[in-house]
């Protein structure tokens, strides 16, 4: 029988349950066997359930706005097959009809987000200008908001394609459309950027209330960390464009950290004050490896000094803390407002620290300067009501002092 293999001489197997059966030169004992465990599950076999339809364009939509999937990959033909295979019954939409389903969840969740913007008495938002990997410029506008439960939620009001000249009137005028787009235009109480200069004139445009880091204007004034800063970006544009440095580096790493991970080096941004820090940070940890990778390759860019490197160490010492801070109020589920001055504080007194510590004439400058930026500009903070009230109201700083002397007597 087809359902039986062949063992060995009289010995035969079931191919249905592998059980071992006896074979004596008849079929009797197998076909007893087949009738009493599989004869009736043979012939009563259900079919598999039909897939539900809504659930899988529901998964559909999901994989487009979580993968940032393109709208052509249902076309693609190893994708149908394995949906084939699962369902041969279900017909994939075609890339039309799945933007149409898309940009019916997205008016979906744009009306709810309205609902929720609409409730709340006071919003900030934040804009960013970048770039796409074709070199097409966008607009990110984000707003910012708490609900009557306390929960802060962000909504992206909108990236917009942006082919006119980056000047303050233009982005002005954008997000000015977006803001009475989103009825939010007299509820605005800040707009955060980075430190760009045609960012700040935008907000004056607005008249609004703008908010920077201050770390950018010391890392500027600093002239030997930027020459510095100028060759590291010559270091790294050097291994991210030549196929033959960036393998031999890897290979370097290897052979040099056998136990570590191969890592890259990092390129800063010129209007994010933290991706220095960060390129500055991988170059210090790699300096060995990336000196010796330099040695081996026919290639002008020289490697970064002993003294070069000193005054790296001695920078990223300074800036860590701003960088812990900057990611501290970056979290996108609660509300910072409260966490400012005791920031500030901390800040102030790490420089302090800091200054009493470190060697070389250019970091201290640099210290000097971060710490008179927070004394004159950020310091202000304290004398805003709604900032200490935040500060006095968290029960996490009950029992710290924070407040300076000047802020203390202002508020009596």
């Amino acid at each position: 029988m087809s359902f039986f293999d062949l063992l060995i001489f009289q010995k035969v197997k079931c191919k249905l349950c592998s059980k071992e059966l006896g074979y004596q030169e008849n079929t009797s004992s197998m076909l007893r066997h087949y009738r009493a465990l599989h004869e009736n599950k043979e012939t009563t076999q259900t079919e598999p359930p039909p897939v539900n339809k809504n659930a899988v364009e529901e998964a559909l939509i999901n994989m487009v706005i979580e993968d940032c999937q393109p709208f052509s990959f249902v076309e693609d033909t190893g994708f149908r097959k394995l949906i084939q295979a699962f369902d041969p019954t279900y017909v994939l939409p075609t890339r039309r009809t799945l933007k149409a389903m898309v940009e019916e969840r997205y008016q979906q969740a744009k009306e709810k987000a309205q609902d929720l913007i609409a409730k709340s008495s006071a919003v900030s938002i934040t804009a960013d200008m970048w770039t796409s990997i074709n070199t097409d410029a966008y607009l990110a506008v984000t707003c910012h908001f708490i609900d009557e439960h306390t929960s802060l939620h962000s909504a992206v009001l909108g990236v917009l394609h942006f082919p006119d000249h980056h000047t303050a009137e233009n982005m002005a005028s954008v997000q000015s459309a977006l803001m009475a787009q989103w009825g939010i235009s007299t509820k605005v109480t800040c707009l955060v950027t980075d430190g760009a200069a045609n960012m700040a004139a935008c907000a004056r445009d607005l008249h609004l209330r703008h908010t920077y880091l201050i770390v950018k204007k010391a890392l500027a004034e600093n002239t030997e960390l930027s020459e510095i800063r100028l060759q590291c970006r010559r270091i790294v544009g050097y291994f991210k464009s030549s196929t033959t440095a960036k393998t031999r580096l890897t290979q370097v790493q290897e052979q040099m950290m056998p136990t570590e991970p191969v890592l890259k080096l990092i390129q800063e941004v010129e209007t994010r004050w933290n991706s220095t820090f960060h390129m500055l940070q991988r170059m210090y940890n790699l300096r060995e490896a990336v000196g010796a990778a330099l040695a081996g390759l026919h290639t002008d860019i020289a490697p970064l000094t002993s003294h070069q490197l000193r005054l790296i160490s001695e920078s990223l010492q300074v800036l860590s803390p701003f960088n812990d801070a900057t990611v501290e109020l970056s979290e996108e589920k609660r509300v910072s407002g409260s966490k400012v001055i005791p920031l500030l504080a901390m800040l102030h007194h790490t420089l302090e620290d800091d200054i009493g510590t470190i060697k070389m004439e250019e970091s201290k400058a640099m210290a000097e300067g971060l710490k008179k930026q927070l004394r004159d500009k950020l310091y202000t903070l304290q004398t805003m009501s709604i900032m200490s009230l935040a500060t006095l109201l968290d029960p996490r700083f009950l029992s710290v002092v924070c407040f300076s002397h000047l802020s203390t007597s202002t508020n009596k």
